[in-house]
């Protein structure tokens, strides 16, 4: 018989009310957590199947959920269908915000979850329960973007205990309707941490600077006046990007500011009204 490793784990599942967002987080003791657990679709839901995964419930899960399906009721499906059921354990999300999860009798200890609005925490092999609990204390506590919120869940699970293995991998996986990078995919953030002594702290810088380069929903822009594009301009003259030697225009120096941004990676912050990004003045050494 051949052994099936156990994906000791926690993890978050969840919609965002504000942007219908889904997402999950998740750590654990065990390498490359992401590619197992997460599963998400844009207008439908979130899973996240661990313990003795049964990865086919991701897929299987989306597409009840598409079909229509309230979250207990996947649950109530997948686990009367898997004779495995009883070392599984998998927590998800409806269209409508609906949380539910299963722990399997078998799963080892520590082992369950907890659902709120639009919610839900899991995990196995814990130190405790107050890992769990400290999730779902810390997601309903936190304000700011949907995924600071998920990544502050996982950090207080960890905290509180979290898995009693350690600690090795951890992921974030968000999806919305065309928020992928040039609106091809509907994946807006997927972020994997596959092997690190603290893969929690690491999937936060990693979101930190995915932040910087494709932005977040609370962007902060700055009015572009003639005294600022005069700044602009002469910040791109030093850099290489612009000719000022017989004056240029804001269509000039918009121009070469594009091609900048591209070259540092940041065209997915240029704007084409009257204003500019404050990441982008950052990256250029101009103070606000």
């Amino acid at each position: 018989m051949t052994h099936q490793p156990c994906v000791s784990t926690f993890s978050i599942v969840a919609r965002d009310p504000g942007t219908g967002d889904f997402g999950i987080a998740v750590q654990s003791k065990f390498f490359g957590v992401g590619a197992v657990v997460g599963w998400a679709e844009a207008c439908v839901g979130a899973v996240a199947t661990q313990a003795h995964a049964n990865t086919s419930w991701g897929t299987r899960a989306l597409a009840l959920l598409q079909a229509g399906w309230a979250a207990p009721d996947v649950i109530s499906y997948l686990t009367a269908t898997d004779p495995g059921r009883d070392v599984r354990q998998i927590g998800l999300v409806d269209r409508a915000g609906n949380a539910a999860n299963f722990t399997g009798p078998g799963c080892s200890p520590w082992a369950g979850g907890k659902t709120g609005d639009g919610y839900c925490v899991q995990g196995n092999i814990l130190v405790s329960q107050d890992t769990t609990e400290a999730m779902a204390d810390a997601y309903e506590s936190t304000s700011g973007p949907f995924a600071h919120r998920l990544i502050s869940a996982l950090q207080a699970g960890q905290i509180a205990g979290g898995d009693s293995r350690g600690q090795q991998s951890a992921a974030i996986y968000i999806v919305r309707e065309r928020a992928g990078y040039g609106g091809g995919t509907d994946r807006l953030l997927d972020l994997h941490v596959e092997d690190h002594p603290t893969p929690i702290e690491e999937l936060r810088r990693l979101y930190e600077v995915h932040s910087v380069y494709f932005g977040t929903d609370d962007v902060v822009l700055v009015p572009l006046t003639d005294p600022l594009n005069q700044q602009i301009a002469a910040r791109l003259a030093e850099l290489g990007y612009l000719d000022t030697a017989s004056g240029v225009g804001s269509e000039a120096v918009a121009g070469a500011l594009e091609k900048w941004a591209g070259a540092e990676n940041l065209e997915e912050r240029i704007r084409t009204d009257d204003q500019i990004d404050a990441v982008l003045l950052r990256f250029l050494g101009i103070d606000q």
